[in-house]
């Protein structure tokens, strides 16, 4: 009896406990439930309203977005920025993929690319939600030619009467499109030029770092296309911004100057943290691969930097912020650069006057200081910064036989 008992005992004992644990687990099943849905109705909700900012910034046409307004902000006078946006007008188009459009092209196009005229994300293949233009490719690093080839044709097609000026950025590169329409302001589409950080190995002329992202003009753009069509340019190798420079080389597309007037750089292959705050290795590929002297320090960078690369989503919206919301009280900009020919809004005196009258007085002082300036020697006496991860990664080798 005794034994009978215990059974009995164990029995109820095992069921009172499975019952409790199914009412625990339906209870929690619940809670999970409830906050998957309220969760899921928020990121309705948040999507909804992505949607219609979109709206509000974008025209969405041909799988390509064109820029409904100028963005600054209220208050603001951007009268020279919105005249050079009328006149200096920019496709910028954009290389990603499928697996990168949440992770970084979404950041981009609430980002940096508002500023541009006319934006379109390349990718291996067509999404019409975001929108993407598929360029019938795969995806990796030996494909970033063939998507620059054919990116680059799409564009002419389809677009080279909305723009002057073809702008190829990758996604994680952030651009200061303005500064952009400084450094081209005073040159027209018809020039085959382009321009952006220049490298000097491979090729006579040098050709453009492709993470620091180049610009090409419209005449040069046509010399491009018309290239692969008499067979003038070839898929050379997988290196894209190598085989971009050899091909402009070959078509007679001449290689720009795009450092600023006191010979900074624009365009940057790096973070800004890179440029401001590391010191490269003597050994590094760096220093062999710029056709101009580089310098270290605060030195590095024009105060008109065009672009930095290895930008990730956070450092966008940080970049974004920095260049068009945080400022100094009570400063003149140090750099007072002239303003571009052309330019007719009056009254624009209190803030460019150094580009009319006093133009050339300011420019003179502005070399004196740079030769007076800091030695770039002393940059040689700072201690080193541990490079950040973006450092090593150098342009990819060049394979035997294409080197031109």
């Amino acid at each position: 009896m005794k034994a009978l008992g215990s059974r009995y005992s164990f029995y109820a004992g095992f069921l009172v406990g499975t019952l409790t644990l199914y009412v625990f687990l339906r209870q929690m099943w619940f809670e999970r439930s409830f906050s998957s849905r309220q969760s899921n109705g928020l990121d309705k909700l948040d999507y909804q309203r992505e949607l219609e900012e979109e709206r509000k910034v974008w025209k969405k046409e041909r799988s390509a977005l064109f820029n409904l307004n100028h963005p600054h902000h209220k208050g603001e006078d951007s009268r020279m920025a919105d005249e050079l946006y009328k006149k200096v007008r920019i496709l910028c188009w954009v290389m990603t993929g499928p697996s990168n459009l949440e992770k970084k092209a979404r950041h981009v196009k609430s980002t940096w690319s508002r500023h541009c005229n006319v934006v379109v994300f390349m990718s291996s293949v067509d999404d019409p939600d975001f929108p993407t233009v598929g360029l019938g490719t795969k995806e990796g690093r030996d494909q970033l030619y063939w998507k620059t080839i054919r990116a680059f044709h799409y564009a002419y097609e389809h677009h080279a009467h909305e723009a002057d000026w073809f702008l190829k950025a990758d996604d994680d590169t952030y651009v200061i499109v303005d500064n952009l329409r400084w450094v081209l302001a005073n040159r027209t589409p018809d020039e085959p030029i382009y321009f952006g950080r220049r490298f000097k190995p491979y090729t006579k002329q040098g050709y453009m770092s492709g993470g620091a992202g180049y610009v090409l003009s419209k005449e040069a753009l046509r010399r491009f296309v018309e290239g692969f069509k008499n067979k003038v340019c070839t898929h050379t190798t997988s290196v894209e911004d190598l085989a971009m420079g050899q091909c402009m080389e070959k078509v007679g597309v001449q290689a720009g100057d795009s450092r600023d007037t006191l010979h900074r750089e624009t365009f940057q292959p790096f973070v800004p943290e890179q440029h401001l705050t590391a010191k490269f290795p003597k050994s590094f590929w760096y220093w062999s691969y710029c056709y101009y002297p580089i310098s270290e320090g605060p030195n590095c960078c024009s105060d008109l930097s065009v672009s930095f690369h290895y930008v990730d989503a956070s450092l966008m919206y940080l970049l974004e912020y920095y260049a068009y919301h945080l400022r100094a009280f009570g400063y003149r900009y140090r750099y007072q650069p002239p303003a571009p020919l052309g330019y007719n809004i009056e009254d624009s005196a209190g803030s460019w006057d150094a580009a009319e009258g006093g133009g050339t007085k300011a420019l003179a002082s502005q070399e004196k200081e740079k030769g007076e300036g800091e030695d770039p020697s002393r940059t040689d006496k700072r201690q080193d910064a541990n490079l950040p991860p973006a450092a090593d990664k150098g342009p990819p080798a060049v394979p035997l036989g294409k080197q031109e």
